[in-house]
Order: C-alpha cells, then sequence, then structure tokens
C-alpha cells in the first residue's frame, strides 16, 4: 500500500547540495519538505570516502548557510598552521547528521528518508521495506543528485585488469596489510594528490610511486582561497587584472601562476586540465619529490608487470599495487534550467563553490515566485575540466554573482553567509588593504570578465 507523504517539497539526494538548498529553503519559508536518500544517512559521497580524505577548500566554504562547519577555526599546527580548518570526512558526516537531527528535523517541517530509491512520477520507494511513498501533485520535486560524483568505493576501473594484477580503490590504500614493491597512482586530480601525500606521510620512497597522469592539472594556491575578503577579494582582483589583458588562456594561467594564484606540479609541462582545486605549497613541494611520472594517455588493460595505455605501455612491478583513483568526481552534464516545468535541478551558480549555489538556489526559491525570475537571477553554471571550460564557469560566475547581487535583499543574505567567499560581512574592519583590494576589483572585473569570455569563445 502507498503511503501519502503530505509535503511542498521533495528533495531528492541528502548529500551537500540538498542538505544546502533544504537548510535555506526552511529558513526563509514555512514550508514542509520530504528528505529522501538512497544511503543510510545525510552526507552523500562523503559516506563512502577514502578515509584519508580533507575538503581541499577551507571548511567555512562548506555546508548550509546556517550552520559553520568547523565553527571558522584556524589551524594551530602543522604545515597550514594560519589557514582555516579543513574538514575530514568523520567532521563532515557528523556535521551533516547533527544538521538533520538539531535543525531540519527539530523544526517538525522536515522529514528524512532514508534508504529510499526516487522511481519518478512523485513516487520513492524504500530499499528496505519496500514501502512506497508518494507525494501530491502540488509538491515541487528538487533534483539535488543531478550532479553527484562518482566515487571509486563505487564505481568500476575504466580499464581491463588481467589476472594476476592487483588493482584496488583508493579507499582500500589505508587498509593494506603488506608493502608492495611499487604503488601506481591512476589520476590526474585531486583524489590521485591525496593518495600520493598520504603515502609520502608514511614514509613510502617517491621512487617506488609510479604516477599515471594523462593530463597534468592546474591548481589554486590554497593560502589565496580563504574566507577574509582581503585575502580572496585581492586575489580576484589580481586575477582580473591578468585576464583583462591576457593573449591566451595559457598565457593567462602562466600569469596567474607568476601572480603565486595558480600552481602546477611540474614546471616543464604546460597543464591543460582546469578543475583548479585548490593546493597547499607544502603538498606541491612534496608532489615534486615523485618523478616516475607516466604521460602515455589513459590505461587500457593493467597486466601483472605491465601497463597498456592509449599512447603505449610501461613496465611495473610484478607485486605492484595499482590504486585507481580516476572516478569522475566533477560531474559536467548537461546545463538544464534551474527551475524548470517538472522540476528544480540545482546546480553551481558562481565558479568553485556548490555550496553556496545550493543555498542561495533555496534562498532564492523562497523569497521569490515567479520561476522566470528566478531563473534569471541564477542561470547555472558548470564546473571546470578544460582551460576553456575554466574561463566559461567563470564568466557566468561573475555575470551571476551582478545579476544576484543587485538585489538588495540577496545581496544582505549572501554577504552574511560564510559559505560566499566573496562576501563583505557587515562586520568586517575597514582597512586600507580591504579598500585596495575592493578599488583594484571595480577597476578590472569588467574587462577582466570580457576578455574572458573572449577566450572563452563565449562572444
Amino acid at each position: 500500500m502507498t503511503r501519502r507523504v503530505d509535503v511542498d517539497y521533495l528533495v531528492v539526494g541528502a548529500g551537500a547540495t540538498g542538505m544546502a538548498f533544504t537548510d535555506s529553503l526552511i529558513d526563509h519559508a514555512d514550508v514542509r519538505v520530504a528528505l529522501v536518500d538512497r544511503r543510510y544517512a545525510p552526507g552523500g559521497h562523503w559516506l563512502a570516502a577514502y578515509p584519508f580524505v580533507r575538503l581541499h577548500q577551507s571548511s567555512t566554504f562548506y555546508g548550509a548557510a546556517s550552520t559553520v562547519l568547523g565553527g571558522g577555526r584556524i589551524q594551530e599546527r602543522g604545515p597550514e598552521a594560519g589557514l582555516h580548518e579543513r574538514a575530514d570526512q568523520a567532521k563532515i558526516c557528523s556535521y551533516f547528521g547533527d544538521l538533520l537531527t538539531d535543525r531540519m528535523l527539530a523544526s517538525d517541517r522536515v522529514e528524512f528518508f532514508a534508504g529510499c530509491d526516487y522511481l519518478g512520477e512523485r513516487t520513492f520507494v524504500s530499499r528496505v521495506s519496500g514501502q512506497t511513498y508518494e507525494v501530491p501533485e502540488t509538491c515541487r520535486i528538487v533534483h539535488a543528485s543531478y550532479l553527484s560524483p562518482d566515487i571509486p568505493a563505487e564505481s568500476k576501473p575504466r580499464f581491463g585488469v588481467s589476472d594476476g594484477a592487483r588493482v584496488i580503490p583508493v579507499n582500500d590504500l589505508a587498509r593494506l596489510e603488506d608493502a608492495p614493491g611499487q604503488f601506481v597512482v591512476v589520476g590526474s586530480g585531486k583524489t590521485a594528490t591525496d593518495s600520493c601525500i598520504w603515502l609520502l606521510a608514511r614514509g613510502v620512497d617517491p621512487d617506488a610511486i609510479c604516477w599515471v597522469r594523462p593530463r597534468d592539472p592546474w591548481m589554486l594556491n590554497r593560502a589565496l582561497i580563504q574566507p577574509d575578503p582581503v585575502i580572496y577579494l585581492g586575489m580576484v582582483a589580481d586575477m582580473m587584472a591578468a585576464a583583462a589583458t591576457a593573449a591566451s588562456l595559457d598565457d593567462l594561467f602562466l600569469r596567474l601562476e607568476e601572480l603565486d594564484i595558480m600552481q602546477r606540479i611540474d614546471p616543464t609541462v604546460t597543464p591543460t586540465m582546469a578543475k583548479a582545486p585548490t593546493l597547499g605549497r607544502w603538498e606541491l613541494d612534496q608532489l615534486r619529490t615523485i618523478d616516475n611520472v607516466v604521460r602515455l594517455g589513459h590505461i587500457q588493460t593493467v597486466r601483472r608487470g605491465r601497463l597498456d595505455l592509449t599512447e603505449g605501455s610501461v613496465g611495473i612491478a610484478d607485486d605492484a599495487v595499482v590504486v585507481d583513483c580516476a572516478a569522475d568526481g566533477l560531474k559536467r552534464r548537461p546545463r538544464v534550467a534551474i527551475w524548470g516545468p517538472d522540476a528544480i535541478t540545482p546546480q553551481p551558480v558562481r565558479a568553485g563553490f556548490p555550496c553556496f549555489g545550493a543555498a542561495l538556489v533555496g534562498y532564492v526559491e523562497a523569497t521569490r515566485d515567479d520561476d522566470a525570475e528566478k531563473n534569471r537571477l541564477c542561470p547555472p553554471s558548470s564546473f571546470g575540466n578544460t582551460l576553456t571550460d575554466w574561463a566559461e564557469m567563470n564568466v557566468i560566475g561573475f555575470r551571476n554573482s551582478a545579476a544576484f547581487g543587485s538585489e538588495p535583499d540577496i545581496k544582505d543574505w549572501s554577504n552574511r553567509v560564510a559559505l560566499n567567499p566573496a562576501r563583505l560581512p557587515p562586520d568586517y574592519p575597514d582597512s586600507a588593504q580591504l579598500d585596495d583590494a575592493v578599488r583594484r576589483l571595480r577597476a578590472n572585473t569588467s574587462a577582466g570578465v570580457a576578455r574572458l569570455a573572449q577566450l572563452g569563445g563565449l562572444g
């Protein structure tokens, strides 16, 4: 028998996007929400992430608008002393669990359905009991899982594995019980860099690591992506000034490298990948100790003692452990109108900060009535991949910021939300450094965005 759930919204996905959207929605509208997820708890992919993962950005930029993850704490020791804390898997999962229990469920306006699959047609079903649920025709559907990432623990390798070869997902790296003669790390993104850093920190000789890196990445200097307006706005001002006179995208990234905004692992290789996670300078120094880097395209087959790639083959140790870090963590699905005729589909709104975008979409949904106006304020963006994608992402993000920033209530709300990296908090102290950063940002943004649009093929 189907049970009816009388709610105004059905949010499909209780990961960061669904939680940030729901948090803002119930904070600014008197509505009831059914939050549905196939997993056993809120937190999305973090529940199955590798055990040594940490946010690559400050905790302050992640989570929901009502509750600052990590409380804005500063790291007091280690190579990142003085920078804002970056939460690990346990803290992130605990944060979302507390957010659900102490805020959402306690409001009596959110009901959480764990272990359920959304079937479409306003219906979802429990994986455990088989109970089917439906919501009213007037209920708005929110597809908060549209951009859910692939993660190694739940993804098959994208290459063949022959008998005798030893391939593990990155999750199993911390569970090894015997030391192989060689580690082969597969992937160019944050998961691969995390794995290399983890191995080096545990005394693995850099020469015992083979890094299969099909593309080299550009990465942002973490010290400049901080929740401090002087630091962050100053960085953006420098980026826009560089963009305004750049001859090409490669030229722009080289200029950003000179400004210490962008970093690359190998100074002799021009990166073609620009998903642009943040990386600490200390991590960069560690990664540069790994000399055995394979750039022969993507792996086709892992064999005992050999890797077959699209552009050749290389030998590896017979007992090598191949660590698969190549799952698609940042999905680039087609952009669709966030407010569609059948559903709300949260997507990034500004460059690089998806939780702020989800919270903003929740706020706009709660405070506006007309879907066309909502879409005008919040056109969707995409995650970066190539340099051209990065330029497009930033152009859309700047244009969107101008659109929603022209609304007094949204501007006030976004300046009070720690998720927003570009905010100017009402209580932030005046200073000559802040005045200079704001002045340079205003002077360079128009020309910088226009040139980025040209370089990215947006006209």
